[in-house]
């Protein structure tokens, strides 16, 4: 429906200006920061996406999954019974059988998430592209982060992006679908909006800021527009989209402060794995750290903390 986005205008000073403020909001303490953090642990799609990725490291990344916060720190939070594990894990097609069979073996049903689609730059053929998406769900990959073609938004061709996302949609089958719109390479804060709604209108089940590979990945004023139109989107069609930031969050307070954000804007029924994940890389260590501290009064040595 082209008449959603024909007439967008982004006040883009007042987004700014809005996600200043974000920036000044106070830190919780306490037993309520523990709570947050929690919470954010659940919501974290843990991820690893280098070059030289082994089944070992991707084993030791499953099993971080399965424990993300150690065993002790959980019985001092009276936690240890909750079944407290992230959101996903999430690694390149060629790895997600290694994930696929290390999340068994250790007899969790974490799903596997798979980039797909020509990540990171998008640049590959939509044959190759679906084809890719086929082959990550056919290893066992149960959600799909698939990437757009940036050029597609940056020349308006908004029906052909459409289409686009369909056919991926349509390729992932029963997987669930993150659209990553690379936010940081479509020019303006209007196009994330537009990008934003045409992702959803195609069916998307997640929007997503970033590869993570980006020169700017999730900022504020990005994450305010794409929520926004999730927004608008639940108020025209009833369906609810899930959000996801990635790249560059690495510390408890920056993830505390999106988590604080999803809230204000759509709400507590968002701040769930179902709705909302963070993806990351290395957030999941500076948390633990934070966990650590709340429980025991002091930061932990480097050898006290499993390796994600």
């Amino acid at each position: 429906e082209l008449g959603w986005i024909s007439k967008v205008y982004v006040n883009r000073p007042a987004v700014v200006r809005h996600a200043e403020e974000i920036k000044k909001w106070k830190t919780l303490k306490g037993n309520w920061q523990a709570a947050w953090l929690l919470k954010a642990v659940t919501c974290i799609d843990l991820t690893t996406l280098s070059g030289d990725d082994t089944p070992s490291n991707v084993q030791r990344l499953c099993f971080k999954a399965k424990h993300p916060i150690k065993e002790d720190l959980l019985k001092a939070l009276d936690m240890h019974d909750k079944g407290i594990t992230v959101g996903a894990v999430c690694v390149y097609p060629s790895r997600v059988t290694d994930a696929v069979n290390a999340l068994k073996a250790a007899g969790c049903n974490i799903p596997v998430a798979s980039v797909a689609a020509g990540f990171p730059s998008g640049q590959t053929p939509l044959e190759t592209k679906l084809a890719e998406i086929k082959l990550a769900v056919e290893y066992g990959a149960r959600e799909i982060d698939i990437v757009i073609s940036r050029s597609l938004v940056l020349t308006g061709q908004w029906e052909g992006l459409y289409e686009e996302i369909c056919q991926c949609r349509k390729a992932c089958g029963e997987a669930h679908m993150k659209t990553i719109l690379a936010t940081g390479e479509l020019g303006s804060l209007a196009n994330v909006y537009k990008a934003s709604m045409i992702a959803m209108m195609a069916g998307s089940d997640f929007i997503k800021t970033s590869t993570g590979k980006e020169v700017e990945n999730a900022t504020f004023p990005v994450g305010i527009v794409m929520m926004r139109a999730i927004k608008e989107y639940y108020w025209q069609t009833g369906n609810k989209v899930g959000f996801k930031p990635a790249g560059g969050i690495r510390t408890a307070k920056e993830a505390i402060t999106w988590l604080m954000l999803v809230k204000d804007e759509l709400g507590v029924e968002w701040l769930t794995p179902e709705l909302f994940r963070l993806g990351a890389s290395s957030l999941l260590g500076d948390i633990e750290q934070q966990i650590f501290y709340h429980v025991t009064g002091s930061y932990p040595l480097q050898h006290e903390l499993a390796m994600a």
